[in-house]
């Protein structure tokens, strides 16, 4: 596939380097500085200039472009790029990165000429929604509508005896679930029966909603289901968050430094409590409770403050606390800090984008582990070496199908269970063997 990415910032980097490999990529940005480390490190053809112009697009080869994909920081010149695409060459798909949720809505609305619109608030909502589900969890995702769950942990002492240093085929593993991969120190494990799982260990499970929750119990016994959020900054990121949360029927409340912006977010969510105040004032936060809170949100553009105003908050007692990482050396630095789990906008966007550059019956991914592994859910073609195969009888070859999705309906498999042409399989791999799998399903 020929691929066009407008802008080289931090999303652009990540999408490059999830399909480089596979795909012949061209990266156009306005600075030569973002460029060039591209260049060396990654098979890309690089082009300095404005994507969002009509001549710079036009002498790049935008025209033979089978995918174009505009994510620079600037929502106006993404949409630019995209529509110019289109006028160029109608049949190149298109897709646009926003940070400002007005532009979704006029997409949805069907007053914006491009394929696809990806929401990086509304993304950074559904991951915080997710882990929020699953409160032991260091990442979630869904898959088939929610009937599926993806969550990774960490296994730490006191995780229940009952899964932890027993052989996987003896231990109680909670139904409609797989451990699907292992990862311990820099490898990673397609357990088998034989395979037990250690404390420091981190694991990825795939499995019903239901389960997902068992296991959080299991690893963190005492997580419990959330009731009550406390959401650190009502901007674009933390109203989204908000209004996902309530939506839930999640208790929240919301602290915003501007005035101004706390009386705006009241009114446009009637449901949530917004506070005046920096987060940071220990008398706010011990007499608004803030410690009692089950889970703190942070939220705010700064990273430094996120930081200073959840460690602070974990002092005053939350026991669960999540942040917004936007610049990605930083989330090594809040993972030290005791931070539960971190989310980093730009990447949840870029995974969204990745999708589309898969085989097209890939209709999800997710990426693990700094994009080492991923999880697809890809319908399985009739032509298949492993349609009509138990899946006992299944060669393992660096994949693990953790669950299919048969005519609408959520199963997880068991070894007599044989897989079905037009099966969709949520499977586990290493990013490297994508082609592969895709390849043989």
């Amino acid at each position: 596939m020929k691929i066009f990415v407008i802008g080289a910032g931090q999303v652009g980097t990540t999408i490059v380097q999830a399909l480089h490999d596979d795909h012949d990529v061209t990266v156009i940005d306005l600075d030569p500085a973002r460029l060039e480390p591209l260049a060396h490190r990654y098979d890309v053809s690089t082009i300095e200039g404005n994507g969002a112009s009509r001549s710079v697009l036009a002498e790049a080869g935008v025209a033979s472009a089978d995918l174009l994909i505009a994510c620079t920081s600037r929502d106006e010149a993404n949409i630019v790029s995209a529509m110019i695409s289109k006028a160029v060459a109608p049949m190149t798909t298109t897709i646009v990165r926003t940070t400002n949720p007005e532009y979704l809505e006029v997409w949805r609305e069907g007053q914006l000429d491009v394929d696809f619109i990806v929401s990086s608030e509304l993304e950074t909502a559904h991951a915080v929604s997710s882990s929020i589900g699953v409160p032991a969890a260091r990442q979630t995702d869904v898959f088939a509508d929610g009937q599926v769950q993806l969550v990774e942990f960490d296994v730490e002492e006191g995780s229940s005896p009952s899964v932890v240093g027993v052989p996987v085929r003896s231990a109680a593993i909670p139904k409609d679930s797989k451990v699907a991969g292992i990862i311990r120190a820099d490898s990673i494990i397609l357990p088998g029966g034989d395979e037990t799982i250690h404390a420091g260990d981190r694991i990825v499970v795939i499995g019903s909603p239901a389960a997902a929750q068992a296991w959080s119990e299991l690893i963190a016994p005492g997580s419990g289901k959330v009731t009550d959020v406390v959401v650190f900054g009502a901007g674009r990121a933390g109203t989204a968050i908000a209004k996902m949360l309530l939506e839930q029927g999640i208790g929240v409340r919301m602290i915003e430094a501007s005035r101004d912006r706390a009386r705006i977010v009241a009114e446009g969510l009637p449901r949530a409590r917004v506070f005046h105040s920096t987060g940071i004032e220990p008398d706010f936060l011990e007499r608004e409770r803030i410690g009692e809170a089950q889970v703190a949100i942070f939220a705010m553009r700064d990273d430094m403050k996120n930081h200073y105003a959840a460690t602070l908050a974990r002092v005053h007692g939350v026991s669960f606390t999540i942040a917004i990482v936007h610049d990605p050396p930083a989330i090594e630095v809040f993972e030290h800090a005791g931070i539960d789990v971190t989310i980093n906008p730009r990447a949840v966007t870029a995974e969204e984008i990745v999708r589309f550059a898969h085989d097209p019956r890939t209709q999800q991914v997710s990426m693990l582990e700094g994009d080492r592994f991923e999880v697809l859910d890809i319908t399985t073609r009739p032509g298949s070496e492993y349609v009509g195969k138990a899946f006992r009888e299944m060669p393992i070859r660096g994949a693990l199908i953790g669950a299919i999705v048969r005519d609408g309906t959520a199963i997880f498999p068991r070894g007599d269970d044989v897989l079905r042409a037009g099966d969709r399989a949520i499977i586990f791999t290493e990013s490297k063997r994508v082609p592969e799998v895709e390849r043989a399903l």
